[in-house]
């Protein structure tokens, strides 16, 4: 976290971290968990997710929130989440495949349905991170990739977005200008920037929210920041379909 994120978007991150920590103390993973000692981990790792508030490793933290196939993964992310929520603000989560796999890891806890202190802890945390990466100049988590994660752990976009609009500082829209940047090879090749891990008919759903957003609100707000003329056509090239997108003069020749 840096000097520059102003005091309440920090205080309200910290606050979000020690209420997952005070929510979350206690839990562990269900007596009967078990899983593959070849592909998991040893008999002696799996029974330290079954003791209370005991510190892990940072690699049994890595192999147990990746980890696709437990019983009970509500227990196991309750038990894993305060260490694990503050190992992402601070960059230290390395997925596989994207910042949505993580995501996956939440929508995989079904944390949504969660009592409701339970629910409100982990959607506070979700919200207070993404205010805060708004406002810092140089997040431990890019903001394009946060919004995938985020997205997929909640299952949508809207509420993040609505949020970005309301942020007029510098670093927001820098990180925008870096977002779309990130995005603009895949909305041009009609797909959404990262994969989305639930129910596939929302992809086309989420694509076409973001892409509606990136024209309606991006474009607009980059081209009042001065954002390169090349990235403001390549938005512009997103509102095009068919023979108008591929023979614009501006057409980037990407290959898919």
């Amino acid at each position: 976290m840096t000097d520059s994120v102003p005091h309440s978007a920090r205080r309200r991150l910290d606050a979000a971290l020690d209420g997952l920590t005070s929510t979350f103390r206690g839990m562990t993973a269900h007596p009967d968990e078990h899983n593959c000692e070849c592909h998991w981990g040893s008999a002696e790792e799996l029974a330290r997710l079954k003791v209370p508030d005991v510190e892990l490793d940072h690699d049994l933290l890595q192999r147990t929130w990746r980890a696709p196939d437990w019983s009970d993964h509500a227990s196991v992310l309750r038990r894993i989440l305060p260490q694990f929520a503050r190992s992402l603000v601070a960059g230290r989560a390395e997925p596989f495949l994207g910042p949505e796999e993580i995501g996956c890891a939440f929508d995989r806890g079904h944390w949504q349905q969660w009592p409701d202190e339970q629910a409100a802890a982990v959607r506070e945390f979700l919200h207070a991170w993404w205010s805060h990466t708004l406002t810092d100049p140089a997040p431990a988590v890019p903001a394009h990739e946060l919004l995938a994660l985020i997205v997929e752990a909640s299952g949508t976009l809207t509420p993040w977005l609505a949020h970005w609009e309301t942020q007029a500082g510098t670093p927001a829209t820098q990180h925008l200008t870096e977002a779309v940047e990130h995005w603009e090879y895949h909305l041009l090749g009609d797909r959404l920037p990262w994969d989305a891990w639930g129910v596939r008919d929302d992809e086309g759903e989420k694509y076409a929210e973001l892409t509606a957003w990136v024209l309606d609100h991006a474009r607009p707000r980059l081209v009042a920041h001065g954002a390169p003329d090349e990235l403001l056509h390549r938005i512009r090239l997103i509102g095009l379909t068919g023979p108008a997108r591929w023979e614009d003069p501006h057409w980037p020749y990407h290959r898919y």
